[in-house]
């Protein structure tokens, strides 16, 4: 693409912060020219560069006569200047900012115009005429919107993309205010982005965000248009900010619903869409919180009812049942009444409640994917994304000034230039993916390091605890070496995850970094998909092990299975491995919520606050907007790419393992409702205004979400299937309690506890395995262990017995009926809500009608008219010319 000269207003003010030299450097610069890459070719220069003093008008977003309106800023050092004044600084002991110039920038009407059919921005063309229908909510939903006096609602407009041949045909009432003040942000960082600095070679250096990473230009950035904690003394300035700030991302606003329209007007639609699509998922969240409490409610109350538990806890049951070691000779037997207190807890959530959870929840996340895809749909219309992608993205400066090998495009038959070869695509395409996956095998090898610490410290507790076998004491009630293991592991787990997301972080961008996306899109769904795998391992696989490995594959006391040759697999309680995967839920969601919370409050605030106190002397004076929001923190090139990601790991931990934690949504509710605030709070008050882009969806967070929504079935039905010990007390009480197996007359939970326990022979110990002799212990012939094997003396002792194949058919068919029924009903609640609502439809319908008959029949109107004035004209000097003369 050829290169241009490209008018930009650009003045340059300095302000002298020294006290004792208040001067005021005034120069007029060499005419500034700026080289982009665009598609016009016919742009004048309008203005020079000048130096201008600070008109002491805090809140004013114009330059100094009052008309132009600073459109983006940006900040370079002096370097003179500074090596000058250090010198002064040093003797008086100051840190000031004096070396620092402040390059305000104003694109003025032909360039906004110019640019937006450049880029394709759709702009009104008419007020929305079509009736709005009234929902039957509307006055519930009313109690919780925004007071329309303060913030007004926007006028809906019908829209089309910009063309300046058709300027008359726009919704034009004043110049000034057609392009908002995002959309001029978004004009100029779009030609700032693609400014040629330099040539090297046969490689093009343009860009600002490069200029930005080299240092040469300190900041790049649109202004706040007021303080956010009072409106602007100028009355020109909307004090959009100070209203965002009071009626959105104040504390107390925490339950009223969110000005999307605002905030998108405000900050754009990539910044609209997230906040749109984290109260959605908040809302439903309240449905999802309010079942899931009332199952855990319900385990409460039937808790006492719960006769495998009363067992356990009998001395007269429980009391005579002496356990097998769990660990080779330092582990002793132990009593059963030991796991009283963790078989109470358990039956909170092993309840039939938990089944009924995991089949709702199958259900909801489908009805949340369902009705976001409408409620995307809406704002795709309303904020003008429908045909972003395939219209209105560019290149990214990065990729396009890599583009130095010529391709044939197959579509259009012409030359193009791209950054590499088909082969050089392949061996990109090759490193990056082998790259994935060696740090995701990194991950694997951490979590061993996890499984490996348990085992080995689960031989320290057991030989450290107290060994009471009467388990009597405080401690041993409710800190058995089983729990101690579990609770220490996931601690460390969390402390390790925390630590892996900062190295994966930086792994992840280097690598999407050398895989050069052609697009933002294309860039951040990459992105996207190799931080959710780093993420997804880091976050889960200890939830994966516990809920489907821990205890599966430990044999018998007289041949345990080792992991390595050297350390002995991991048994659960006697109550299953529920209540671990439960603490270990727990521990991880609400670590990680405390986390993510405090460091997204305190760090920008701390590093705030350091820098107003590093510029002190600042108090006394009259400080401009742009050199405030300098001050603030930086957004980070990848906007809210990490607070997606927060929610959709939290997703995960919602959808994925409720059947062992009933309370996720809940905890998840409570953290997002701060967590809109918080976000809210962040970007309007400690940091920079974000430069406005367009999105037209969340990306690949939607199938990232989808494919979860899958995976949850899957595994909340292997929860409770195996990780559970409800198929088991079923089996036993519609087979088991009754004859020809059982001895009861009637169904029946009772003797559940002594019928799951298998039998061991202590002569039957393997020599390297047998525990230290403990004289309490000389008359005992045998101890209990969890499986469903034949006693010694059998026949077939120690194989499984008939109960253990009557299980796992069990198992097994329930998993495939609980699969079955909730896929089948997703399919139909997918088949049942269209994507897009009938009302969109027609908007979408009548919008393009409107912009066939303004815009192009109006147009074959106006060229129909002229050439028929130009064939009247014809046949007029036709006419005259053969006419014969009159004599």
């Amino acid at each position: 693409m050829a290169a241009l000269n490209q008018d930009v207003l650009v003045e340059v003010e300095e302000e002298d912060e020294d006290e004792e030299d208040g001067d005021v450097v005034l120069e007029e610069l060499e005419q500034t020219i700026f080289p982009s890459y665009g598609t016009t070719s016919d742009q004048k220069n309008l203005h020079t560069a000048e130096w201008v003093e600070f008109d002491r008008k805090p809140d004013s977003l114009f330059f100094n006569d009052g008309q132009r309106r600073i459109d983006f800023v940006l900040v370079y050092e002096d370097e003179s200047k500074k090596e000058n004044r250090t010198k002064k600084l040093n003797k008086k002991r100051k840190v000031l900012d004096e070396h620092l110039i402040f390059v305000k920038v104003h694109a003025p009407w032909e360039v906004l115009c110019t640019y937006a059919e450049v880029m394709h921005i759709k702009l009104p063309l008419q007020p929305n005429d079509l009736k709005a229908r009234d929902s039957a909510f509307n006055w519930f939903s009313r109690l919780f919107r925004v007071d329309e006096n303060i913030i007004k609602p926007e006028q809906e407009f019908f829209t089309a993309p910009f063309e300046k041949d058709h300027l008359s045909n726009f919704y034009i009432q004043d110049k000034d205010m057609f392009f908002n003040p995002a959309t001029r942000s978004r004009i100029v960082y779009f030609i700032l982005s693609r400014v040629e600095y330099e040539v090297r070679g046969n490689v093009k250096k343009f860009g600002i965000n490069k200029l930005l990473d080299s240092g040469i230009y300190k900041a790049a950035f649109p202004l706040h248009d007021s303080c956010f904690r009072h409106k602007s003394e100028d009355p020109n300035c909307p004090s959009e900010r100070y209203l965002l700030y009071k009626e959105w991302a104040h504390p107390q606003k925490i339950f009223k619903l969110q000005p999307l329209d605002f905030v998108r007007k405000y900050y754009g639609e990539k910044i609209g869409i997230y906040f749109a699509w984290l109260g959605f998922y908040t809302q439903m969240l309240l449905l999802a919180a309010v079942v899931g409490l009332g199952c855990f409610l319900y385990g409460c109350i039937t808790k006492d009812n719960c006769t495998w538990s009363q067992e356990v806890c009998d001395p007269n049951i429980g009391g005579n049942i002496i356990m097998c070691p769990q660990c080779d000779r330092e582990c002793t037997y132990w009593n059963l009444t030991i796991t009283c207190e963790s078989s109470k807890k358990l039956c909170m959530f092993d309840s039939f409640g938990t089944l009924v959870f995991a089949v709702f929840m199958g259900i909801w996340v489908t009805l949340f994917l369902e009705f976001w895809k409408r409620r995307q749909a809406e704002l795709e219309y309303e904020w003008d994304t429908v045909e972003f992608l395939e219209q209105e993205e560019q290149i990214r400066p990065e990729y396009e000034a890599r583009c130095t090998h010529i391709v044939m495009n197959e579509i259009t038959q012409e030359e193009e230039r791209v950054p590499y070869t088909a082969c050089g695509k392949c061996i990109r395409m090759t490193c990056c993916t082998s790259a994935v996956f060696f740090w995701i095998l990194l991950i694997i090898a951490s979590v061993i390091g996890i499984i490996i610490y348990r085992l080995s410290v689960f031989l320290v507790f057991s030989s450290t605890l107290p060994r009471h076998i009467n388990g009597t004491e405080a401690i041993q009630k409710y800190l058995t070496p089983q729990t101690a293991t579990s609770v220490t592991a996931s601690i460390i787990s969390f402390i390790i995850i925390m630590i892996l997301n900062i190295i994966y972080e930086k792994v992840a961008i280097m690598i999407t970094d050398y895989e050069l996306p052609r697009t933002q899109t294309d860039y951040e769904n990459s992105l996207t998909m190799k931080m959710f795998l780093f993420q997804f391992v880091n976050y889960y696989s200890s939830c994966f092990y516990i809920a489907f490995f821990k205890g599966k594959f430990v044999g018998y006391p007289g041949d345990p299975v080792y992991w390595l040759g050297k350390y002995r697999n991991e048994e659960c309680d006697p109550g299953g491995c529920l209540l671990e995967l439960t603490t270990q839920l727990a521990i991880i969601v609400g670590g990680k919520s405390i986390w993510n919370n405090v460091q997204e409050v305190l760090l920008p605030w701390i590093k705030n606050l350091i820098g107003r106190c590093c510029t002190a002397a600042r108090s006394e004076k009259v400080i401009p907007r742009w050199e405030q929001d300098y001050h603030l923190q930086p957004i980070g090139k990848l906007g809210l790419f990490y607070e997606y990601l927060e929610m959709v790991i939290q997703f995960g931990f919602v959808t994925l393992f409720v059947a062992s934690f009933p309370l996720a949504p809940l905890l998840a509710l409570i953290n997002n409702l701060l967590e809109i605030r918080i976000d809210a709070w962040k970007i309007t008050t400690q940091f920079r205004r974000m430069v406005p882009q367009k999105a037209q969806d969340i990306g690949a967070w939607q199938p990232i979400m989808q494919g979860m929504a899958i995976l949850a079935v899957v595994t909340n039905a292997m929860i409770i299937a195996f990780t559970s010990d409800m198929i088991p007390r079923l089996v036993y009480y519609w087979s088991f309690s009754v004859p020809p197996y059982g001895n009861h007359s009637d169904y029946t939970m009772k003797g559940y506890i002594n019928n799951t326990l298998s039998v061991f022979a202590v002569s039957d110990f393997r020599k390297e395995s047998k525990p230290v002799p403990l004289s309490w212990f000389d008359n005992q012939t045998t101890c209990r262990y969890r499986d469903f094997r034949y006693p010694p003396g059998h026949e077939h002792q120690y194989e499984h017995n008939t109960y253990y194949w009557h299980v796992i058919a069990a198992k097994l068919a329930f998993i495939v009926v609980m699969e079955h029924i909730i896929y089948f009903v997703k399919f139909i609640i997918s088949y049942a809500i269209p994507d897009v609502s009938k009302k969109t439809k027609s908007k979408i319908k009548r919008e393009k009608y409107l912009t066939q008959k303004l815009l192009h029949e109006n147009h074959l109107r106006v060229m129909k008219k002229n050439v028929g004035n130009i064939a009247d004209k014809i046949l007029n000097v036709t006419d005259t010319t053969f006419r014969p003369k009159s004599e």
